[in-house]
């Protein structure tokens, strides 16, 4: 088989490496510059392909001249895994065999960039791993495989995309010998009138309102760990939440946002209805860390408002 592979964050890598054989050439969304010195961030998955020696285009759109070169490797399956692009007609109809996109959650339930995210923000007990056949139409093709996936209690974004990118590179090597075998699946045409969507993460979302329940607030802090992170302000300072749970959650709570109390464990904050615990902060200009060692070198933190 010769396939060509789209993929653009760290969950892409382990698919890629487990279909290495296969792949002929590699498509990644090139690196934007950053940081004051505006230097090249090289994504994860341009880094693999360069350690598996594979050929990289990068592009920024598919109107690069670069997109073009895909033609040259006469693809006969695309695989897409977190890409990041929409991929337009013209390509879509370059291998003969078909393409197939690997998306976390159980299509047609959370369509869209951030499905894992919006599974946890809502408290779900369950997602998956469904694989589709492209077309235009984002996330709308035929099921062509799908497995449901437990969430674990407490479980953030980083530990759920681990455990789903592992279990797409256990599935993916099977489900593409099958289709170099015996062609492209049929698959099955998804319930179009249940589907939900999820919307681009801005980090406006990360901003922590305390008039929601503990509960809602620790499913923010897991959903958004990787980006925005959970935030708040103290002092006038941003504070990032990277790590908190509910506490006593059938607790009625008078304040909103303040700091209820100290312990090894970290610092309570006080919501309408249950206590935050709060484990591990940053504090804007200050290294991360553990909530409690936060807490004893800031001079007077029980009693005040997180805004």
């Amino acid at each position: 088989m010769n396939i060509v592979f789209f993929g653009s964050s760290g969950f892409s890598v382990p698919p890629l490496r487990s279909i290495r054989e296969h792949v002929t050439c590699v498509v990644t969304k090139r690196s934007k510059p950053k940081g004051r010195g505006y230097l090249l961030d090289d994504n994860e998955v341009k880094k693999a392909a360069l350690e598996l020696n594979l050929p990289l285009i990068e592009i920024g759109s598919f109107k690069d001249e670069e997109a073009q070169r895909i033609r040259d490797y006469s693809p006969e399956l695309f695989v897409v895994v977190s890409f990041g692009l929409i991929v337009p007609r013209w390509a879509l109809d370059l291998p003969t065999i078909g393409p197939i996109n690997v998306h976390p959650s159980l299509l047609p339930l959370y369509r869209g960039p951030s499905p894992m995210q919006w599974a946890i923000l809502n408290g779900d007990e369950e997602t998956g791993i469904t694989l589709i056949i492209m077309n235009e139409k984002m996330d709308e093709g035929r099921i062509i495989h799908q497995e449901r996936v437990l969430i674990k209690r407490g479980e953030n974004m980083i530990g759920l995309s681990d455990r789903l990118s592992a279990r797409v590179a256990e599935m993916l090597p099977g489900i593409v010998d099958r289709i170099g075998a015996q062609g492209m699946m049929e698959g099955i045409e998804q319930r179009h009138e249940d589907a939900t969507y999820t919307p681009i993460i801005s980090k406006e979302m990360g901003r922590i309102d305390w008039s929601k329940s503990a509960v809602e607030i620790g499913r923010q802090v897991r959903a958004f760990v990787l980006w925005p992170t959970a935030y708040a302000f103290l002092d006038g300072r941003m504070m990032k939440i990277f790590d908190a749970e509910a506490e006593d959650a059938a607790r009625e709570g008078t304040g909103r946002g303040i700091v209820a109390g100290i312990t090894k464990e970290g610092f309570f904050v006080e919501t309408p209805k249950g206590l935050l615990k709060v484990r591990e902060v940053q504090l804007e200009n200050k290294k991360r860390m553990r909530a409690y060692d936060f807490a004893q070198g800031y001079r007077g933190l029980a009693g005040k408002k997180l805004e």
